[in-house]
Parts: C-alpha cells; sequence; structure tokens
C-alpha cells in the first residue's frame, strides 16, 4: 500500500494556494508586530533584525534546495527503474522462447497483460489495485516458471528463463518502492513549512520596523517560495501532477511483444 502523508490528503493545487495564503499572512503579521514596535518611544534598531533576516532566509534557502534535491533525485531513479524493469520484461519475453509449449504460450500472454496492466496503472490513481494485480500475475507466472524448473533439472536455458522473471518480479518490487512508498519525510514538510514562516515573518517584521510601506517585493518573495514548493511537491507525487515519468519505454516494449499467428 502507498504511504500516505497529511499534504497528500489535499490536492497539489489546494496546496499550492494554501502555502501562498499562509506565507503572505506570516510576512503581514510580522510587518504589523514591526510596525508597532516602531511606533514605541523606544525601539529596536534594524541592523540586529537585518542579520536575523538574512541568517533565516539563508537557512530557508538551504532546506528548499535539500529537499528539491530529494525530489528531483527520486524523480530520475523511477525514470531509470522503468526503464530497467521494460528491459527485463523484455528479456523475460524472448527468453520464453526457450521453453516448451504450453508454458511458452501461457507466460507470453500473462507478460503481454503484465505490460498492459503497467500502462494502465500509469493513468489511473489506484495503486492498491495494480499492486494486488501484479501479486496475482507474478504467481501465475511463478507456476510456470516452477514447473519448467522441475521438468528440466541442471537446463542452461530453463536457468536463464528463471533468472530473467526473478529480475522481473524483482524489479516490480523496487519500481513500488521507489513510485508508492519513498517519500519525502513528513518532518522535512513540518520543518520547511515552520522555517518559512519564521524567516518570512521575520522578514515582515523588519520591513515594519523600518517604518516604511509595505513592499510588493514581499508578494514576489512569497510567490517564488510557493514555486519552489509547488515543483518540490509534484516530483514527490508520482501520480499526480505535471512532472509523470515518461512511459514510452514501456509502450514501444508492448509494440515489440506481437502476438502470433494462432
Amino acid at each position: 500500500m502507498p504511504d500516505r502523508q497529511l499534504l497528500d490528503h489535499v490536492p497539489i493545487l489546494g496546496v499550492v494556494a494554501g502555502t501562498f495564503l499562509l506565507v503572505l499572512l506570516a510576512v503581514e503579521l510580522g510587518f504589523r508586530l514591526g510596525r508597532r514596535r516602531f511606533n514605541r518611544p523606544e525601539h529596536e534598531t534594524e541592523g540586529p533584525v537585518g542579520a536575523m533576516v538574512g541568517a533565516t532566509l539563508g537557512l530557508l534557502a538551504l532546506l528548499m534546495a535539500f529537499t528539491f534535491s530529494l525530489a528531483a533525485s527520486r524523480f530520475d531513479a523511477r525514470r531509470m527503474v522503468l526503464l530497467d524493469e521494460s528491459n527485463a520484461i523484455g528479456t523475460a519475453y524472448l527468453r520464453a522462447d526457450l521453453i516448451p509449449e504450453p508454458h511458452r504460450t501461457a507466460v507470453r500472454d500473462l507478460l503481454r497483460e503484465y505490460v498492459d496492466m503497467r500502462l494502465e496503472a500509469a493513468r489511473s490513481l489506484d495503486a492498491s489495485r495494480t499492486l494486488t494485480r501484479s501479486a496475482e500475475l507474478h504467481t501465475l507466472i511463478w507456476e510456470h516458471v516452477a514447473a519448467v524448473g522441475r521438468d528440466n533439472p541442471g537446463s542452461i536455458t530453463a536457468g536463464l528463463f528463471v533468472q530473467s522473471i526473478n529480475d522481473v518480479i524483482d524489479l516490480h518490487a523496487k519500481r513500488a518502492m521507489l513510485a508508492l512508498r519513498n517519500r519525502i519525510p513528513s518532518s522535512i514538510w513540518y520543518v520547511l513549512y515552520g522555517i518559512a514562516i519564521m524567516s518570512l515573518g521575520t522578514m515582515g517584521y523588519h520591513a515594519g520596523l523600518a517604518g516604511t510601506r509595505r513592499s510588493p517585493g514581499s508578494l514576489i518573495v512569497c510567490a517564488a517560495f510557493t514555486a519552489v514548493m509547488w515543483l518540490t511537491l509534484d516530483l514527490d507525487r508520482p501520480q499526480q501532477g505535471m512532472f509523470r515519468v515518461s512511459q514510452q519505454p514501456m509502450i514501444e516494449l508492448r509494440e515489440s511483444m506481437v502476438e502470433p499467428a494462432r
């Protein structure tokens, strides 16, 4: 089953809108607090506060870069494991020629269904059904693999076929882990949002303490932060958003798995 996090219960656009409003509110509250302190007879100077703003914004930028790097590297890993899996399925399909009937035809039919299910899963949001059907197909394929192994003990060709099916099953587990369970931990999201609220609130406080008007630059900073968070969140949700791993290797594999004439 896929890991569910708190943010997963909210659509990506909802999280983006909420993020922008949250950081904008932090800036506004900081600005109002700073303006109140400015109106007092004795208020603190801007210099130390400016240093704190620079430090907190630098820490925020560092954590955002770290989080984005995590999401981007995992997106790349999902793309590579898809290529590896399509190659493994193609190898198993070809090596089915090495085993006798009726196992050859049955295994090839199951592998074609397996690829069709993979392509359908890429368009569907129901990961649970995909995982259940994958396990069923693995069991059906392995029944033929076990029968071939029992009938041909010590056969090199049978051993090659068994190894290729093992690779298909192993890569399925790896792909499921990367796509559904290897996510950015919730604790990182919480810390990131916490530091963002504190740093942008401090930025607004510094502006209010300086006695200036509200600057449009605050909107730009909030929008920039929200945009980076949008990209990071999009990369971390493989079943949603703009960034999807291309299924072209699997599509080309399915086109090459031509059913023999009967």
